[in-house]
């Protein structure tokens, strides 16, 4: 039942329109790695300070409200570029278990992040304040896990 939802996902115009097209997979690809760029970025600058890292003279409420609007923004450039590359090659995610790999992790990734990591984060502390507790740690390094296992299957999809 869900492979014919995929084989109608594939014969979809935009899926047609993206298949048939020399450029439009490949700008589409590219926009979709300068947002996984992107969102690499506003996760890993908030996750190291979490882990005690880097930026350490920053407070990481601060940190993480100045990452914010790299992150939502990533993350919709990610799913307008996302969708129309799924749908050009639905049959072929189909059968790709990094794409189930990604599709799983994705939505755990999502919902950590804008909630665990988001109240840990925003909560106000001190400059100098040591990050390093053991529970903001273990944050920061779940959700890198998380976004890493994310990507990673992500980038393995077009490989495999």
């Amino acid at each position: 039942m869900i492979e014919s939802f995929f084989r109608w996902c594939e014969s979809s115009s935009i899926g047609r329109a993206v298949a048939e097209s020399v450029w439009a997979f490949p700008i589409l690809e590219a926009i979709h790695l300068i947002g996984l760029c992107l969102l690499g970025g506003a996760i890993l600058v908030v996750d190291l300070r979490l882990l005690g890292v880097g930026l350490t003279g920053q407070p990481v409420a601060q940190l993480a409200r100045q990452a914010r609007p790299w992150l939502i923004g990533s993350l919709v450039a990610m799913v307008a570029t996302g969708v129309p590359l799924f749908l050009s090659e639905a049959i072929k995610a189909y059968y790709n278990t990094s794409f189930w790999v990604k599709m799983s992790t994705l939505p755990v990734a999502l919902t950590f992040t804008f909630t665990v990591r988001e109240r840990v984060a925003r909560r106000e502390r001190a400059a100098a304040d040591d990050p390093g507790k053991a529970a903001d740690r273990v944050v920061g390094a779940v959700s890198l896990a998380l976004w890493f296992v994310v990507a990673a299957a992500g980038r393995w999809i077009g490989f495999s």
